[in-house]
Parts: C-alpha cells; sequence; structure tokens
C-alpha cells in the first residue's frame, strides 16, 4: 500500500503532499522535513530506496496495534528529476521497482498535460496536479499505470469542471 506521495523542490518546500494514511499533522510536517533532508544529502549515484525514518513507523505501530506487521510504512522510494524531487512512501509488500516506474509514469503524464512539465506549472496548477494523481493512485491503491488513460483521464475531467 501506498501511504504518502510527496513531491518537494531542492529548497525542501513541499510542492505535493498527498497523505493516504491519517497521521496528526505534527507528525506529518516533522516526517517531511525529515525525508527531505535525507533524500537531499543523498549522492546521485545513491540507490533510490530507503528505509523510512522511525519517526513514522513509531507513530503508526502505536496508532494502529491491530495492523499486520507488513503493513506498516517502511519504505520510502524516490526519483529526483531537474529541480523536484518525486517520493512515494510505502508498505514492504510494493514492489520498489514498480514504484519507481510509477514515479516515472506521473511525470511523463504531468509531461503530458504541461508539454514540458516544470515547478511552475505544479505551483499554479495544482488541481491538474492532484487530478493526475487521483487518476493512477485511490486511497492507496495502484489503479492505473497506462500513460494515456491518465493523461486522457485527467483532460476529460477538466473539460467536465470547465462545462
Amino acid at each position: 500500500m501506498i501511504n504518502a506521495v510527496l513531491v518537494f523542490n531542492n529548497a525542501g518546500q513541499p510542492r505535493l503532499t498527498k497523505f493516504y494514511t491519517q497521521l496528526e499533522t505534527s507528525v506529518q510536517q516533522r516526517l517531511i522535513s525529515e525525508i527531505f533532508t535525507l533524500v537531499a544529502n543523498r549522492p546521485s549515484s545513491a540507490c533510490n530506496f530507503l528505509p523510512l525514518p522511525p519517526l513514522l513507523q513509531q507513530s503508526s505501530k502505536s496508532s494502529t496495534p491491530s495492523t499486520p506487521h507488513n503493513d506498516t510504512p517502511s519504505l520510502v522510494t524516490y526519483r529526483h528529476y531537474a529541480t523536484l524531487y518525486f517520493i512515494i512512501i510505502s508498505t514492504s509488500t510494493e514492489s520498489p521497482l514498480a514504484l519507481l516506474d510509477l514515479i516515472q509514469v506521473f511525470v511523463q503524464a504531468l509531461d503530458g498535460l504541461f508539454e514540458n512539465v516544470c515547478e511552475l506549472d505544479l505551483i499554479f496548477n495544482f488541481e491538474t496536479l492532484h487530478a493526475a494523481l487521483g487518476e493512477m493512485i485511490v486511497g492507496g491503491v495502484v489503479v492505473e499505470t497506462q500513460l494515456d488513460r491518465v493523461v486522457e483521464g485527467v483532460k476529460t475531467e477538466a473539460a467536465f469542471t470547465l462545462e
């Protein structure tokens, strides 16, 4: 299960934060700060997978004691594109390579929607950003990875909102 999708710029400013599991706001803010620090300080030659900082592992264990061990968030998967970091927090049941591919499809979908996407597109068109993510992930479960369908779904949704 995907627990969160985060997008940061190189300065650590969040451009997208979407949590699929309930967390207190203070925990979310500390987690965002810790994850950015971990990811930004890694060399470009390092692996794109990280263990989750202890902050979220402790809070998830204490908040849901009946949850099976393999359903707790445990993995951070990220990719760095130009000035943006795309990050997914997931459980150990998700394939890290599939998550890297999901990030790639998400970025390609944004590129198709904005024609060479940049950070300003994400700031001024956040509705489209959330719509693209919503086409791909629902409730922490990946429902669509085909690029054409994601882009078409977002464009169709935008056409209905304009009417």
